[in-house]
C-alpha cells in the first residue's frame, strides 16, 4: 500500500502530554517503515518561528506557518505529527481545511494535574502574573468540541495514549 500522507494534530494544555506521546509515535511509526515527520511546538519556536511571541496574533501566525509545513509534507505522502497547544478552535478548523487526511487528537488533562507535572514552573510564573497570555490562565483554551481521537492522559499511561492514536491510523488506513 502506498502511503497516504496524513496530520495529527495534538493539542492540549502545556504540560497535558502532548510531546511525550508525539516522540512515542514518532519511534513506532518509523520502526514500521511509515514516513513521518514530528513538528513540535517548542521546537518549531527555536527555529521556523522565533520571530514570534504568545499573543493571540502571534499565535496564529505560528500556526499558519506549521499549516504551510503539513499541507505540503502530508499532500506529499509523509504523515506528521504536530504538537502544539493551538487554543483556537477556528485555527485548528483552517489547519483541517488546508491539509491531507487532518486528525485531531485533544490530549486532555484537567489544569490540576497539568500544574502538578509542570516541571519548568511556568503555570506557577503565569499564576504571579509573570508570564502574559498563558492558555489556561490569563488565556483561554477551546477545548475540541469533536476530536477524531481523545486522549485522556491523567487516567493512562503514554504508551497506552500513543497505542490508541495507532490504532486509529490502521482503522483509518492510514497506515499498515
Amino acid at each position: 500500500m502506498t502511503q497516504q500522507g496524513f496530520v495529527l494534530w495534538m493539542t492540549g494544555l502545556s504540560g497535558a502530554g502532548k510531546t511525550t506521546i508525539a516522540l512515542i509515535l514518532e519511534k513506532e511509526l518509523h520502526a514500521r517503515g511509515v514516513k513521518i515527520e514530528r513538528l513540535d511546538g517548542d521546537v518549531v519556536r527555536e527555529s521556523l518561528t522565533s520571530d514570534l511571541g504568545f499573543s493571540a496574533e502571534d499565535r496564529r501566525k505560528n500556526i499558519e506557518r506549521v499549516t504551510f509545513v503539513a499541507k505540503l509534507l502530508s499532500r506529499n505522502g509523509v504523515g506528521c505529527v504536530c504538537s502544539f497547544i493551538s487554543p483556537y478552535q477556528s485555527v485548528r478548523d483552517h489547519v483541517r481545511e488546508q491539509t491531507t487526511n487532518f486528525l485531531e487528537v485533544f490530549i486532555d488533562a484537567p489544569l490540576e494535574v497539568v500544574m502538578q507535572r509542570d516541571v519548568k514552573g511556568l503555570y506557577k510564573k503565569a499564576i504571579a502574573g509573570e508570564i502574559p497570555n498563558f492558555t489556561g490562565i490569563s488565556d483561554p483554551f477551546e477545548a475540541p468540541a469533536n476530536p477524531e481521537i481523545h486522549i485522556r492522559t491523567d487516567l493512562e499511561t503514554p504508551q497506552e495514549s500513543a497505542n490508541k492514536i495507532i490504532a486509529y491510523l490502521e482503522k483509518a488506513h492510514l497506515i499498515d
